[in-house]
């Protein structure tokens, strides 16, 4: 028999560890880590035509299980492409596994065009990077990245593989590279006598629910036992302003996340004297405003009963029952009213939540109808949200093919916004490469809307060379026919009733579909 390569090893090591999907874009020094797929079946390679497809892919993938994909990426600048949507994925805190070729070891010292410092491209990104040293290494590094990207509530884990040692046979035997097991998140402990008693003291509460797992606070089980704190304490409750994943709609409370701008924010936090984080960091500014604090609460009015990724579903259903709080009752939301006519942002939220289907999963990606839409949507049908928590745009579609591969089952949606979907339009292929059941929404008002929003505040006016900076009408894309040159079916809504029929027709049939909404 054959001995192993280090490229098999690796493979054959993140299987054994629960790895089954690698999102790839492989270059020359990853060569051996594609011959090392062949008879390697327990591994599904997914192809994007750009490493911010690959990274966004992953995030949306492991934001959907909680356990990591794998991420195959050229040297430093490769890795480079796709930092913006890993940058999206740490602060989602989602599991990932990097694997970046390199030169060959002999041949790094000669400075050739393609050599970079990998590892610090990697560490800003990354909770853990690691340096494969030698064929031996490859299983132990491989096993350890799964562990490692599980740790800290989810984080990046990178590993770069030089290309000699992926093409080495093995020598001899390889220690046990499964020694110990996965770092799974667990739950923070808390003092909840302690926590029961300041609530109690309290005047004014504000919950705030961070986005993730099934357990973390915008899951189903921490959302109702927020619920049921609301209404023993006369509190309110928000969603984080980008949570990574909540889940949303008929039978769960109605919690709007936390307004975007500082005006609103503050119009929600200053009146609290006391601000409850699950699963949440501290709310900040998105950007700094004169005139506004960065940090929107002082440490002395925060209470935090659960770390961001981390399990806080049983400390809020252990504080409601020690405040001895009301069972929860299942909301029953009014659908809102059919609109009809042209088409607006608050017209497209409707028509979505009044049409999609259980248990979809929608990837939102832009202000336009973003926030209208998950205004709307607690009267949607049982779904999961997915939103850009870091703020680095182009998340939109490459989250979308992560969810469809993760889970199948589930219908995927992409409200997207078509400035940001521009930056990795590339994902349109995969989408039809891998026949995948997701239908992209673009808002296509020609402009950056979220720029202008900016520009106008405080009554400010656009100015003429500020306008032209935000335009995108000169020339004006054709989503429909750059949908039909990758191979995506595509439609164009100008009314809600267009919208209606063009959305009924999608979701009625296999494989992915774009329309373009006017705006």
């Amino acid at each position: 028999m054959t001995e192993q390569t280090g490229a098999q090893a690796l493979w054959a090591t993140l299987s054994d560890e629960g790895v089954d999907t690698c999102f790839a874009n492989p270059g020359t020094t990853e060569l051996d880590l594609v011959r090392a797929l062949e008879g390697q079946d327990s591994i599904r390679c997914v192809i994007g035509l750009q490493e911010n497809v690959c990274t966004g892919a992953a995030d949306g993938y492991g934001r959907m299980l909680g356990r990591p994909a794998a991420t195959l990426l050229h040297l430093g600048p490769g890795f480079a492409n796709g930092i913006a949507n890993l940058h999206n994925a740490r602060r989602a805190r989602t599991p990932i596994v990097n694997l970046i070729g390199d030169h060959t070891s002999w041949h790094l010292s000669f400075d050739a065009p393609l050599t970079s410092d990998i590892e610090s491209l990697a560490r800003p990104v990354s909770g853990w990077v690691h340096r494969i040293d030698s064929t031996a290494d490859a299983p132990r590094a491989a096993a350890e990245s799964v562990r490692q990207s599980l740790a800290n509530g989810g984080q990046g884990a990178t590993l770069i593989f030089p290309a000699d040692y992926q093409a080495e046979p093995l020598q001899g035997a390889v220690a046990d590279a499964a020694a110990s097991g996965p770092a799974a998140a667990r739950a923070v402990g808390i003092d909840i006598a302690a926590c029961a008693q300041r609530m109690r003291s309290a005047r004014r509460i504000v919950f705030l629910l961070g986005g993730g797992g099934e357990l973390g606070g915008l899951g189903v089980r921490a959302q109702r036992a927020a619920a049921r704190l609301c209404a023993a304490l006369g509190a309110t409750a928000y969603a984080e302003t980008f949570p990574a994943r909540a889940e949303r709609g008929q039978g769960l409370p109605a919690f709007d996340r936390l307004p975007y701008f500082p005006e609103p924010a503050r119009a929600v936090l200053d009146p609290a004297d006391l601000v409850v984080l699950a699963g949440a960091l501290p709310p900040v500014t998105y950007f700094g405003y004169a005139g506004h604090p960065s940090l929107l609460v002082e440490g002395a009015r925060l209470l935090a009963v659960g770390e961001p990724g981390h399990p806080v579903a049983e400390a809020l259903e252990q504080l409601a029952d020690a405040l001895q709080a009301p069972t929860f009752g299942a909301p029953v939301h009014p659908l809102p009213v059919e609109p009809t006519g042209m088409l607006t942002p608050g017209a497209i939220g409707a028509v979505l939540t009044r049409m999609l289907p259980e248990g979809a999963i929608v990837s939102v990606e832009g202000g336009t109808c973003g926030y209208p839409f998950y205004a709307a949507s607690a009267a949607a049908a049982p779904h999961t949200t997915l939103t850009n928590t870091g703020g680095a745009i182009g998340q939109g579609l490459p989250v979308a093919v992560g969810a469809a591969i993760a889970c199948p089952a589930r219908q995927v949606v992409g409200l997207l916004s078509d400035g940001s979907t521009q930056y990795t339009i590339q994902a349109l292929w995969t989408m039809a490469h891998e026949q995948l059941d997701v239908v992209v929404l673009i808002a296509a008002n020609h402009q950056y809307a979220i720029l202008r929003n900016e520009l106008r505040r405080g009554g400010a006016a656009l100015g003429a060379r500020a306008e032209a900076l935000t335009a995108l009408d000169s020339p004006r894309i054709d989503w429909v026919g750059l949908a039909h040159s990758y191979g995506v079916p595509a439609t164009r809504a100008g009314t809600a009733e267009e919208l209606t029929a063009q959305l009924r027709d999608a979701f009625g049939r296999r494989g992915p579909a774009l329309i373009e909404m006017a705006l």
